[in-house]
């Protein structure tokens, strides 16, 4: 529950890229001070295991177990960003993940986390290489936006995998839990 405060009060997997693969969304981030490779997504904070009161989505992501993630005003001219739920998203240490909101609610909600966090159909996330044997995942700050509240699908793709994921954006999904 300490992440998810945490986050909220916030405003080494393979990967089939080539390493100088800018982002999806074009996000820039801060280059890892650790040598060689693509730079990485700017995390609030690194972990050793998935924090509690979040899943896992595939082998790379975990999101809020919450069934209603809490919207307000997101100030956005954007229509279908007119309402904001703020949560992190955690990664594992070293994993790119590719996030989309389905493509037939595009014209619906948005997602955004790191320096990306403009509202935008699909984000890319570039989590830095473990630091250490505490490091295994790594949180960022950021969120969905929303034209209403909705059950908003997203698509999670890393590592060569691609799994969808519901998310409760002011209302709760009336699909059972996995």
């Amino acid at each position: 529950m300490g992440l998810i405060a945490a986050l909220t009060s916030c405003t080494p997997a393979s990967d089939e890229r080539q390493p100088g693969t800018p982002p999806v969304d074009g996000t820039t981030s801060s280059a890892s001070d650790r040598g060689a490779g693509p730079p990485c997504t700017p995390s609030v904070t690194a972990m050793p295991a998935i924090p509690a009161g979040y899943r896992l989505v595939g082998k790379d992501v975990a999101v809020p177990e919450d069934t209603v993630l809490a919207v307000e005003d997101s100030g956005e001219a954007d229509r279908a960003a007119r309402l904001f739920a703020k949560w992190g998203l955690v990664v594992r240490a070293g994993a790119v993940v590719d996030l989309q909101v389905a493509p037939d609610w595009e014209s619906r909600a948005r997602i955004g986390w790191g320096t990306a966090r403009t509202p935008a159909a699909t984000t890319t996330v570039r989590a830095c290489p473990p630091n250490d044997e505490q490091s295994g995942w790594m949180a960022f700050v950021g969120g969905t936006w929303v034209a209403q509240a909705a059950c908003v699908p997203l698509v999670v793709r890393s590592n060569g995998q691609e799994n969808r994921v519901n998310l409760g954006i002011g209302v709760a999904c009336d699909e059972p839990r996995r």
